[in-house]
């Protein structure tokens, strides 16, 4: 049977209303990538793989929550969804509500999105508000909205959006065989490491694969939940976890704790080499918030507070580098130029 996107392929396990109405693009099935080489600028002697979700539809995980709460807002007959985002949420949004013939409307932060990503919800036909302060003002107001109005409410607090998140736990486990030793992923609005627990949790219930110690990673600007209280003005180069009170906290303190894991924060220096090194060594070009979970994991073997020798570790990289390359163009040297003769070119490659 040809692939259906995550609904299709996991309806049995998800948690979805019976009034629900697939709305797919596809979503989901993304590789578990090896990275033999980046293994070994760590140190060596395990087995590390990336979970690259930025082969989803609209580039980043987004997407497989996303197909499960536009699916069930279409269903009970929403006319219209709406988000607040750091800017991959609004791309999924929109695109998923244009797939469904759905008015999409999202709030972002002033100043404060990737253009990749915004450029994606003007793409896809959403009204896109900016609204003067953070992702977590934006993120109050569409909750009060949302009450008032009819407007489907598709941000993480919306529980489907974990339903739909989950399958990709069920996808390493599919692939693997069984639950790797270590998950690492970036923890912004901690929506997705409280959903790969959940995932995690009932495939081990079901099949006896095992259950993986959580490693999630803040960036250090933005780090409420390593720092123990909110953080007012989050600042850091990755736009997608510039968030200062994440509305999934404490689901993912417990979702780390319970599975023997931490979170921990890096520095947006550390995040940034994590993302040229594994763009330059493995091929794999991610968005600056998606090498969080690699750094994060890099730091902790050179602090010596992680053993990785004989383990199964998989990072989860969450975006594509399109969705932000102003990250990369604006450390670029300025490119050289050469009059068209094959000497002039020989002079400066070989």
């Amino acid at each position: 049977m040809p692939y259906a996107g995550v609904i299709p392929r996991y309806r049995e396990w998800l948690d979805l209303p019976p009034h629900t109405q697939t709305i797919s693009l596809l979503e989901g099935d993304t590789p578990l990538v090896p990275v033999p080489r980046l293994a070994e600028h760590m140190g060596g002697g395990f087995r590390l793989l990336v979970k690259y979700e930025g082969l989803n539809p609209t580039g980043s995980f987004k997407d497989r929550g996303m197909t499960a709460a536009v699916s069930e807002a279409v269903g009970r007959g929403a006319k219209a969804v709406i988000c607040a985002s750091t800017g991959n949420t609004a791309a999924s949004a929109a695109a998923y509500a244009a797939r469904a013939g759905l008015k999409s409307v999202v709030l972002i932060p002033e100043g404060k999105v990737a253009l990749g990503k915004l450029a994606g919800a003007l793409a896809y036909g959403a009204q896109v508000v900016q609204v003067e302060g953070s992702f977590d003002d934006a993120l109050r107001l569409v909750v009060e909205i949302s009450r008032k109005h009819p407007l489907a409410l598709v941000n993480s607090i919306n529980p489907y959006r974990l339903e739909g998140q989950k399958t990709a736990a069920f996808e390493i486990c599919d692939t693997l065989g069984h639950a790797p030793d270590w998950l690492c992923l970036p923890v912004g609005n901690a929506g997705n490491i409280t959903a790969y627990w959940m995932g995690f949790r009932q495939y081990h219930q079901a099949k006896g694969t095992g259950l993986p110690h959580l490693l999630g990673v803040q960036a250090a600007g933005a780090a409420p939940l390593v720092l123990g209280h909110p953080v007012d003005h989050p600042e850091t180069v990755a736009t997608a976890i510039r968030i200062g009170r994440p509305a999934r906290g404490e689901q993912a303190l417990e979702a780390a704790q319970q599975s023997g894991g931490r979170i921990v924060a890096v520095s947006d220096d550390e995040i940034l080499a994590m993302q040229r090194l594994l763009a330059e060594v493995e091929g794999l070009w991610v968005e600056p918030a998606s090498a969080a979970g690699l750094a994060g994991l890099a730091a902790e073997i050179r602090a010596g507070r992680f053993d990785p020798h004989g383990k199964t570790i998989v990072a989860v990289c969450t975006g594509h580098g399109l969705k932000d390359p102003d990250a990369v163009l604006r450390r670029t040297p300025t490119l050289v130029t050469v009059p068209p003769r094959l000497d002039a070119l020989e002079a400066v490659v070989v």
